[in-house]
């Protein structure tokens, strides 16, 4: 079988230090019970959401590869996602990828890129997940024709201002059915993320502030998921503090207000997928409906996590 990813708490090293840090792969052991998101069921983001079990193999089920290499789950996760852009400056990662720490991130970059080389990690990103994609989805038509549908409607369509997106499109595309549906998957996912970052920063948000919003947005309580990206309580403090003084959180809860300005962030989101959307055209919910009906299965074999507040954050 793919790699399985477990439950519980993963302890990372970067430049010689340890961060306990809960498992940032499926999500398991974050605080709080579930509540209802507020993420819409918009086009855009109905597929986002059926394809993120799928795009998230690329650092779910290459850990063990990636390990095998010398890197932990952190150094190997940001190096293998950093390697679609070349091997850029760490400040150049740290800005790309947005909502981390900057310090955390770039300690992470710099330790994994030290360990392995480019084509190592791409290989072993790649290589994890079509393996676990092969051991639980099988042969299965729809496999094949989804990769194709979204690379159609992905190769045509303006990279201006989406870098993870257009380094990754670059990368030579895997000759399996299921590799290329994950990167299909995942470029979908960058091309997301990088819309999604630059409306966070048009509404005025610093990244922990970002966190902080998508955190209570999607459901989870106040703290319960910003840790996991590097932020020191200190500093989670103080940006709730901010958005306090602001008036987005009542409590510790989203003010009207802080879901309003979090509802325009993933409007604005939504918006700047339109080139994509239109490009799968009429093929769109049959889009949705096969990833969902694919992810179902992942997230069955236990190959990602069943908590709907990480799907929605990622």
């Amino acid at each position: 079988m793919g790699t399985q990813i477990p439950a519980g708490r993963l302890m990372v090293g970067l430049s010689g230090s340890s961060h306990a840090l809960p498992n940032l792969s499926t999500g398991a052991v974050l605080r709080g019970m579930t509540t209802m998101s507020r993420a819409p069921h918009t086009p855009a983001r109905r597929l986002r959401d059926a394809l993120e079990p799928l795009a998230a193999q690329g650092f779910t089920s290459a850990r063990q590869p990636l390990e095998a290499l010398g890197l932990s789950f952190i150094p190997g996760y940001v190096w293998s996602r950093a390697a679609a852009l070349g091997e850029p400056s760490a400040a150049v990662v740290v800005s790309c990828f947005g909502v981390f720490e900057p310090t955390f991130l770039a300690e992470a970059y710099l330790a994994g890129k030290a360990t392995a080389s480019r084509q190592e990690v791409l290989a072993a990103r790649t290589a994890g997940a079509t393996q676990q994609l092969e051991d639980v989805l099988g042969d299965d038509g729809d496999i094949g024709e989804l990769g194709d549908l979204l690379f159609s409607a992905l190769e045509g369509i303006s990279g201006t201002a989406r870098p993870l997106f257009s380094g990754l499109r670059e990368t030579p595309l895997p000759e399996t059915p299921h590799g290329r549906l994950w990167r299909t998957a995942d470029l979908v996912r960058e091309h997301r993320g990088d819309g999604h970052l630059g409306a966070c920063i048009a509404a005025g948000l610093e990244p922990v502030e970002m966190n902080v919003l998508t955190e209570l947005w999607v459901g989870y309580p106040l703290r319960g998921y910003t840790p996991t990206r590097g932020h020191s309580p200190e500093a989670i403090d103080a940006a709730i503090g901010g958005l306090r003084r602001r008036g987005w959180l009542e409590g510790d809860e989203l003010s009207d207000a802080g879901a309003a300005v979090r509802d325009a962030i993933e409007v604005a989101t939504d918006v700047a997928q339109h080139e994509l959307m239109t490009a799968l055209g009429e093929r769109l919910e049959w889009a949705v409906t096969t990833a969902s009906t694919l992810s179902a299965r992942i997230v069955e074999a236990g190959a990602f996590t069943g908590d709907e507040r990480k799907r929605a954050a990622g």
